[in-house]
């Protein structure tokens, strides 16, 4: 079964729910943000909409690459919610970066997760089959607004 770009259907929940901190105006017992991972996955996992949690299942492994992936970087390692019109979002406040890494099983997927809160899946992210040696994959992030934020809820 193929990876499939979605926004995991228990975040919504949490979200809701008051569970993830992108910023820090967000009253609950915690008052800073919480902090986020990136792990990547082979074209022959299943990361969709029903992730719940960061798995290690079909995640892919090669020199310097580390299981649980990346910590996103910045501080905050999101840019503020905002919101334009009916849309809110959020995008991470700096570029994802796997560096000196040797990754030569085929991958497509990063899964965006929560490592404050228990590793609860936030969203997964496909784009083109990648294979990588001895060098370093930046994954871009867009233009943080209503209609090209990493994170939209409309």
């Amino acid at each position: 079964m193929a990876n499939t770009q979605a926004m995991a259907t228990s975040f919504k929940v949490e979200m809701l729910n008051g569970i993830h901190a992108f910023g820090t105006s967000v009253v609950r017992a915690a008052t800073t943000a919480d902090s986020f991972k990136a792990a990547l996955y082979l074209t022959t996992a299943t990361i969709n909409a029903t992730a719940t949690v960061y798995t290690a299942t079909g995640e892919v492994s090669g020199t310097g690459y580390t299981a649980g992936g990346v910590d996103l970087t910045g501080t905050p390692d999101w840019i503020a919610p905002a919101s334009s019109g009916t849309t809110a979002y959020s995008t991470p406040t700096a570029n994802i970066v796997y560096t000196t890494v040797t990754l030569t099983t085929a991958f497509d997927c990063v899964l965006i997760y929560n490592s404050t809160q228990g590793n609860k899946a936030v969203s997964a992210h496909t784009f083109g089959s990648q294979t990588i040696t001895a060098g370093t994959l930046t994954l871009t992030m867009p233009t943080n607004d209503a209609t090209t934020g990493l994170i939209r809820i409309a």
